[in-house]
């Protein structure tokens, strides 16, 4: 008996054609959601992305508490923040009234100084073409002004920054205190079969940031006693504001320390070419310090980036995302070194590079 034979419709071969247009249509529409999320609320990311780098380096000093005083977890976290608002407690209340002074002479002695040099430069005239080409202390001051309300993360001015001050504060210790929660609820949005190279990627990048924010901190604190060490000295006025403006901005690898030394040679110049060259070379000296020194140390634990990448994405990110993205690009330049090495060389390519924790523990 011959048994009927229903012949090949194809379905199976439609269906799993179905599914592929359905799929990468979800993958395009996700994608052009996400980038229209970074375009529209990209403030407010760069903002989370800080909180996360403050958490991370509260995680690791609680760390390190926890290991050294056998205390939990969380009375090390406690103590770590209360030390820390004790340190910026104590020391802001010392210094506020110095400070203070010292940003308000700052505010009108730059635009001073800028007009002595400009006048001296008009005297040479090979420099006076140059000088053409300068703005009047006037155009600084309003451009300046422009790139104030900028400059913030997610809210701008003075009550801008404060704002943004708290929200870090606040929202890195909870990031702190329970990590765990935060990272199991982002890996239960993966696949199952893809949870655990998820889990090695996330811990990856959380060793990648905490060993670099703890040498970045340890360079800016080094950067900051140095300079205003180093302009007292000198006979620099203003030495304690610049020194401070100096480790705030060495945040900023290699566009930072040019950003510092201006406004303090411009006040050196105005008193004596001499002693605007003594600080061109203080601060030619620290520089040569940190990046022979102390860099390859910190390059050693965390990942190495190439100067010609750090500043390119500085400009990149610059542009996209203004003052707060030059700051951040570094810390994500190494996020998405981590990401590039182990999703797709190591993933995809099936290259066996190794990650930087491999590369330098």
């Amino acid at each position: 008996m011959e048994r009927h034979q229903e012949p090949d419709t194809g379905k199976p071969a439609e269906h799993r054609f179905t599914r592929r247009v359905a799929l990468v249509n979800g993958i395009t529409i996700m994608t052009i959601l996400v980038l229209a999320a970074i375009w529209f609320a990209y403030d407010a990311l760069l903002l989370v992305f800080a909180c996360i780098l403050f958490a991370i380096l509260l995680y690791e000093l609680a760390g390190t508490v926890h290991r050294r005083l056998h205390i939990g977890r969380n009375a090390a976290l406690a103590a770590v923040v209360a030390a820390l608002l004790l340190v910026f407690g104590i020391g802001g209340w010392l210094m506020a009234p110095q400070i203070g002074e010292q940003a308000d002479k700052l505010g009108a002695a730059v635009p001073d100084a800028l007009q002595r040099f400009r006048a001296a430069m008009e005297e040479q005239p090979l420099l006076k073409r140059l000088m053409a080409s300068v703005p009047s202390p006037e155009q600084m001051q309003k451009q300046l002004g422009q790139l104030v309300p900028n400059a913030g993360l997610f809210f701008s001015g003075l009550l801008g920054a404060a704002g943004n001050a708290v929200i870090i504060l606040f929202v890195g210790i909870y990031f702190a205190a329970q990590p765990h929660i935060y990272i199991d609820g982002f890996i239960t949005l993966i696949p199952p079969r893809k949870r655990a190279r998820a889990r090695e990627v996330m811990d990856e990048l959380g060793r990648t940031l905490s060993r670099w924010l703890l040498g970045k901190a340890a360079s800016m604190l080094l950067v900051t006693i140095l300079s205003a060490a180093g302009l007292a000295l000198l006979g620099v006025p203003l030495a304690l504001i610049l020194g401070l403006i100096a480790g705030l901005l060495d945040f900023i690898p290699y566009l930072g320390p040019l950003m510092a030394g201006v406004p303090a040679m411009l006040i050196a110049f105005s008193h004596s070419p001499q002693q605007a060259l003594y600080v061109l070379l203080l601060f030619g000296a620290i520089q040569l310090a940190e990046g022979y020194l102390l860099s390859p140390l910190i390059e050693k634990r965390t990942v190495s980036l190439p100067p010609a990448l750090t500043i390119v994405m500085q400009l990149l990110f610059g542009a996209l995302f203004g003052m707060a993205g030059v700051a951040l690009a570094t810390p994500l330049t190494a996020v998405l070194a981590v990401l590039v090495t182990m999703l797709y060389v190591q993933d995809v390519l099936k290259d066996p590079v190794r990650t930087p924790s491999e590369k330098h523990d």
